[in-house]
């Protein structure tokens, strides 16, 4: 049935099809989307077109989902929640994909490696078309993403350890190898109670208070903070800034925030104290 809605049987088929090119793709080995297609056809009766436009539906749930995705399929939008489902269902026999981190197979914190590039945070300017952001907005919050991310220790701790190498490395480039040997990675010497992660300095000497947010998926993927960070960041305003970390599991890339927070980002109460009268 050409023209018929995907079963799910042919979903899940389609999706552990892209997912087996994502892993060639992410560890840099040679694939045929071609070939892929080809075999699709003889296995689900669906057209090179539909297939191809299936594989980018997949791309904008994986990009909803705030996970990696191939970049030769471009994000294509309105997709069906069944296409959702079967992403889902394959994370969930594969819980090993969501909490990888290539990134983290390098010791950042014992060696000198490059400063990251820090461009500008996310803006209306640079927004995407509506629908496309309540898509993939919606996903990210249907699947919690931000807590998901918050929840993967090993993803947090790398992206901490990244920017501390790029917080010492950007200090010695500009000649204070005294103020970088003075960094502290305060989440790892005292637990996560302080409200930032990372004590740093300027190239002038004042104080960088940093609370790193790090997530595999694009620059606008939700991420947690908490009380204690935000009450930091309003008593600490000069000090305090809050440096998210994206694509980390491909080619780090990084932006800035500064207090106060709501000016960038909505902020959504998730959870509240309940006490007695």
């Amino acid at each position: 049935m050409p023209n018929a809605p995907w079963t799910d049987e042919e979903n899940d088929l389609i999706v552990a099809d892209y997912f087996a090119m994502l892993a060639d793709d992410v560890a840099d080995r040679s694939y045929s989307k071609a070939e892929h297609n080809r075999r699709l056809q003889e296995r689900t009766d669906r057209s090179r077109k539909s297939i191809e436009f299936k594989h980018q539906n997949i791309s904008a749930v994986l990009k909803g989902l705030g996970e990696d995705w191939i970049p030769g399929y471009r994000p294509a939008f309105h997709f069906q929640m069944s296409l959702v489902n079967a992403v889902v269902r394959w994370l969930a026999r594969n819980p090993d994909w969501v909490v990888r981190n290539p990134a983290a197979r390098e010791d950042f914190g014992l060696r000198e490696t490059s400063p990251l590039h820090v461009g500008p945070p996310p803006t209306l300017s640079n927004e995407p078309p509506p629908q496309e952001l309540e898509q993939t907005l919606f996903i990210a919050r249907k699947f919690d993403v931000a807590g998901r991310d918050e929840r993967n220790r090993a993803l947090g701790r790398a992206g901490e350890e990244r920017v501390l190498a790029h917080e010492r490395t950007s200090l010695t480039s500009a000649g204070r190898s005294d103020l970088a040997r003075e960094i502290r990675w305060v989440s790892e010497e005292e637990g996560d109670g302080a409200g930032y992660d990372i004590a740093s300095f300027s190239a002038d000497g004042r104080p960088r208070l940093i609370e790193v947010k790090t997530t595999n998926g694009w620059e606008r993927t939700p991420f947690h903070i908490t009380r204690n960070e935000l009450a930091v960041a309003d008593e600490r305003r000069t000090e305090w800034c809050l440096f998210r970390l994206w694509n980390f599991s491909r080619e780090p890339k990084a932006f800035e925030l500064y207090p106060p927070l709501d000016a960038h980002v909505s902020l959504t109460a998730l959870t509240f104290q309940a006490s007695f009268h």
